[in-house]
This record gives structure tokens, sequence and C-alpha cells, in this order.
């Protein structure tokens, strides 16, 4: 088969990041982030035009500084298994933290949704940035890299082995043998290890499409090497074609050298696309929605976020660049090290910083229905995705892209005209995992019947 592109869709309700001000738009309702008849909506259209997955993020800190869609969302799980049972195809995938949940009841709560959707359910795995967050589960303070990564393989681990607790055959249900389940089908996890201790086993079957497929968003090495190891579908950032095919190559290579199938990885880059009748048209509507946010004051207590919530408003915006760079460890290390690095390199003023990092960029994927779709296929087969992931400010947007550039993508042959299959799995072109117990009894099997 022809390889095709993937398309997600994440849904900001009322702004997510750069957009403080979309919430003033009337096409976006004010309460649309807690509103689920909206999140339906978006769903329902973006299984109209046959996208792979509905992708919700998800964070536990917040300040009064945050985007509006952070201050006021649903719970991912609760919002998707809510959208299940209005949706058949189009895959849910939530956002968990690894560091703040247990692994007993993410295993539950995903092979739940994955059961209530018939199979379309997938894990977005967090070590989660903020270190606000801990001081909600009762920590002093934020884990620290290593510490984050190591403890969030070792869940997404034991998360799999709860998932296989029960084999495919394990609920036999025969009346007339007065069977229900087959004991020999179900088994303990009896996990013991650095940061989890967990018996088992989980008290439900395995779906559809096995187990739920996992997704990971990390750019640092810790998490590039988590995802080399475990994901089966990757949010990157977006940036530059170069720093796209750079990333993607680097992932690719990772997941081989870590005796896994790079095919089975998905990378899925972040895109918001402005769409306009002409080329100039969709280039002034980029700026003025650029314009409409382009607060300093806001911009500086988002820069914060890097550093562990840090305040910067109490240093002197035209002196040098504060140290601050022992406390991106806690927070977001890889954006904040740019950060630090590329300050002191030029000898830049806080403000200076400031501006460097939140300077107008175009998304790559601006211009007219053709110039979208030419860029997305030209990226495409240039090596810097398999998969797009994409946001729109309103509802308006994402039909617009559904009208006018996935048809050109399905007449060049580049993305599906109807879904392959019912699960999520299956539309991903992944395979199904075995239960690890089904396959530890095979050659038991077969030696016995030599």
């Amino acid at each position: 088969m022809t390889r095709q592109i993937r398309l997600a869709l994440r849904a900001y309700g009322v702004g997510g990041p750069g957009q403080h001000g979309l919430w003033k738009d009337p096409r976006v309702p004010n309460n649309a982030s807690i509103d689920i008849d909206w999140y339906i909506a978006q769903a329902k259209a973006a299984e109209h035009a046959t996208f792979d997955a509905l992708f919700i993020v998800d964070s536990q800190f917040i300040d009064a500084s945050y985007p509006p869609h952070y201050l006021n969302r649903l719970e991912p799980l609760t919002l998707l298994s809510a959208v299940a049972v209005h949706t058949r195809h189009i895959g849910l995938v939530g956002t968990l933290s690894s560091t703040y949940n247990a692994p007993f009841n993410v295993a539950r709560r995903f092979a739940s949704l994955d059961h209530i959707s018939r199979g379309r359910a997938g894990w977005n795995v967090v070590t989660s940035m903020d270190p606000g967050t801990s001081r909600n589960y009762g920590l002093d303070q934020h884990l620290d890299y290593t510490t984050r990564y190591g403890r969030a393989l070792e869940h997404v681990r034991v998360v799999r082995g709860l998932w296989d607790s029960y084999e495919d055959d394990a609920f036999v249900a025969d009346v007339t043998r007065d069977v229900f389940l087959d004991p020999t089908r179900l088994h303990p996890l009896n996990h013991e290890g650095e940061h989890f201790t967990v018996a088992g086993p989980l008290n439900i079957s395995r779906s559809p499409q096995g187990q739920p497929v996992i997704f990971q968003a990390g750019v640092s090495e810790e998490g590039r090497n988590l995802a080399a190891q475990v994901a089966e579908g990757i949010y990157a950032p977006g940036g530059s074609l170069e720093s796209a095919r750079d990333y993607y190559a680097d992932l690719k290579r990772r997941t081989a050298a870590a005796g896994r199938n790079p095919d089975h990885l998905l990378i899925f880059l972040g895109a918001q696309p402005v769409i306009a009748g002409t080329d100039a048209e969709a280039h002034r509507l980029s700026r003025e929605i650029f314009d409409a946010d382009n607060d300093f004051a806001r911009k500086l207590a988002a820069f914060g976020r890097a550093f562990g919530a840090y305040d910067f408003t109490q240093h002197d915006l035209d002196a040098p660049f504060p140290d601050v760079a022992a406390l991106a460890e806690r927070g977001n290390r890889t954006w904040g090290t740019a950060i630090v690095e590329r300050a002191r390199a030029e000898g830049l003023t806080l403000r200076e910083t400031v501006l460097a990092f939140t300077t107008y960029r175009p998304s790559p994927f601006t211009g007219d229905p053709v110039t979208v779709a030419d860029t997305i296929e030209s990226w495409f087969a240039a090596g810097a995705f398999d998969g797009l992931n994409l946001g729109f400010r309103t509802s308006d947007d994402l039909a617009r892209f559904v009208a006018d550039v996935v048809p050109l993508l399905q007449t060049r042959g580049l993305f599906r005209t109807e879904y392959e299959a019912d699960t999520l799995r299956g539309n991903l072109g992944l395979p199904i995992p075995e239960n690890r117990w089904t396959a530890a009894r095979r050659p038991l099997v077969a030696g016995a019947v030599r």
C-alpha cells in the first residue's frame, strides 16, 4: 500500500498558547472548553473527513496568566468517553501524566475507554512539565528529568503488563458447562521495580485492538529515548522543514536501535494551517492573528513556564538575561536550555530574549488551499512527518481545511477517502500486540505437538 498521511485534530476550545484573545471571537462559544457538545461536533467534523484521531492535551497546574483553555477545561478521559458514544471510527487520544498517576488506575481507565469506544483509545504519556503540579499532589518539588523518565518507562511497562491480565479467550461464557471464566487465562502481574510494586491482575478484558495505542511527545534526550522504546505515535513540535526532518530521522534511528520496527512509530508534526482565498490574503490573516495576541506582558509571563513558572517580572527587562538555567532541570529543560544558551551567546537582555523567542513566524502551512496542500505534500515526501497534528482557531477554519484541502490530498492519493478499520490501530496501520502470556505458551504447545 502506498504510504499515506495521517491526520489528527487537537482541540483547544477557547484558546491555547498564543490564543489568549480567541475567546472573544463570536464564532467561539465562551464555554467551548467545558462544553461536551462542542467537542462532539469537532470530533464528528474530523470523523466525516476520516481523520485518524482527536487529541486532547492536558496539564494540572495553572495560574491566572495561562491561556484561557488551560484555565477551565474538561478532564481528558471523561471527555473522550462521552465523545466515544457519538462517534464510530475516529481515534480518541488523551493525555495522562505518568508522574502523578498510578499505573493500575491508568491501565483501568484507558482499558475502559478502549472498550467504550470499541478499540479507539490512545494514551499520550507525559511526565508533566510544570513543577507547580507537584504541590497539587502533596510533593515539595517536581521530580528531576532522570527520575521522571525512568519512572515513565517503568510506568508504561507496568500498564502494558496489566493490559495483558486476561488473554483474548479468557471469557468462555459457556452456559451449558457453567463456565464464565477460564482461570488459566487470567494472570497476575506481580511487578516489583524501582518505582512501582503492582500485583494485578487488572479487572477488565482486552479490547478489540488488544491495547490502547501509546503516544508520547518528548524532545529531550530522555524523551526521545522513551519514545524509541515504547511509543507508537509521537506528537512532534513544529518548526522548519530542516528541523522536522532531523527530528523524524533521529526518532526513526533510535526506534530501530531499540530493536523495534521504525514503521511502527508514527510521527505527527504539530501544525496550524492558515487558509484563505489567496496566498497574500492568508499571510495577511496570519499576521493579524499574531498581532491580536502580541502582548509583551503576557509573553513575559508565559516565558516562565520553561523554568518552573518562574516570575520574570522581578527582573529589569533591560538587564542581561538572568541566570535561571538550573530552574529548567525541573521544568522544560530542552526549551529552557535553548533560551539560556542563546541569551548568553548573543548577550541578550531579558526583553531582547523574550522578543527573540516570540517573534512572528508564520506557519509553513499558510496560503490558499493548493499552496497548503502542496506544502503538506512536499514536507511529507521530504520525510518530515508521518502525519499532522492539526490545530484550528475556529470550527470554520476546520471546515475550510476539510472542504478545500483534504479533497486535494485525497485526489493526489495522499489521504484516505474512507476508514480502513474500526480501531485506531487498524486505521494507523499498527499491529495488534499479542498477549504476552499467549505468546509465551506457543513454544510449549509447539514442543508438545512435535
